[in-house]
């Protein structure tokens, strides 16, 4: 299961830089491409704002 980012996202680029497989995309609010994701969940361990959850 992916990992998604939601509202809360401040697009700091903190996570940009945890993500093994490059699978996040920067924008307003950050984003993560299912297809890459292998769900490690570096990415949500950084998050300041907690934005960062498995998808459901």
């Amino acid at each position: 299961m992916a990992y998604v980012i939601n509202d809360e996202c401040i697009a700091c680029g903190t996570c940009i830089d945890e993500c093994p497989v490059e699978a996040i995309s920067e924008g307003e609010i950050y984003t993560i491409d299912p297809e890459l994701c292998t769900d490690c969940g570096s990415c949500a361990e950084v998050c300041p704002t907690e934005a960062i959850s498995p998808a459901e």
